[in-house]
C-alpha cells in the first residue's frame, strides 16, 4: 500500500495511522474546517480527533495507509 497524504482522506474510509510507534485505526467521521479531522477508532468506537494524534508531531515512522474492507 503506498503512503497517504491528508489531502486525499476521506470521510467513511478506514485508515491505519502510524506515529512514533503508536498505530490507530480509525473511520473518517468528519473533515473539519480547521484542516482537523473527527475519527472514531474502528475497536473502541472512541472519537478523536487528528490534531491529538500528532499533537508531539510526526516521527520518522508517520505513514497514513487505507484500510480494505
Amino acid at each position: 500500500m503506498s503512503r497517504l497524504s491528508f489531502d486525499v482522506l476521506r470521510v467513511g474510509k478506514k485508515y491505519r495511522l502510524t506515529n512514533f510507534r503508536d498505530q490507530y485505526e480509525f473511520i473518517i467521521e468528519e473533515i473539519l474546517d480547521n484542516g482537523n479531522f473527527r475519527l472514531k477508532d474502528i475497536h473502541t468506537l472512541e472519537i478523536m480527533f487528528m490534531r491529538d494524534i500528532i499533537y508531539f508531531g510526526k516521527g520518522k515512522d508517520f505513514e497514513i495507509t487505507e484500510m480494505q474492507d
